[in-house]
């Protein structure tokens, strides 16, 4: 038998369910917001990266795809959590603290084009050595 709890957020109730008897009410709740964090993952990937519009035909390449599109987000939030202090939303929200995935994308297209940009991405004439992108690369290869 399944257990719900019910919770009030911002002007409506939202019902959450576990079969997990075990779990408090803390945890029920705590998990769901780790859920739907994995949610918004999910939706950037698809929606923010591309992966909703590959043209791949076969299995291999479908998966190499997601891999390439969950590494671009993997870095795209590793340089966020790099910034010394977030930087002004586009689209401000109220009691929104977060920073939004096309604003980092923004901020790294930015950086992409400074001329100090290499110190981070080298380079293909100079030889690599421990880069973080070479060792992501061939992790999804």
């Amino acid at each position: 038998m399944p257990c719900v709890v019910w919770i009030y957020r911002r002007s409506q109730w939202v019902a959450l369910f576990t079969t997990d008897l075990d779990l408090t009410v803390e945890q029920i709740i705590e998990y769901y917001g780790a859920r739907w964090k994995i949610e918004a993952g999910f939706k950037e990937i698809k929606q923010e990266i591309g992966s909703s519009k590959s043209q791949t035909r076969n299995c291999h390449a479908v998966t190499n795809h997601l891999n390439f599109c969950m590494m671009a987000a993997t870095v795209t939030w590793i340089y966020a959590d790099h910034l010394n202090k977030a930087p002004q939303r586009c689209y401000a929200v109220n009691n929104q603290v977060t920073l939004p995935f096309s604003d980092v994308r923004k901020l790294i297209t930015q950086a992409a084009l400074n001329k100090d940009f290499v110190s981070f991405c080298p380079k293909p004439d100079k030889p690599i050595q421990n880069s973080f992108i070479d060792a992501l690369l061939r992790m999804v290869a």
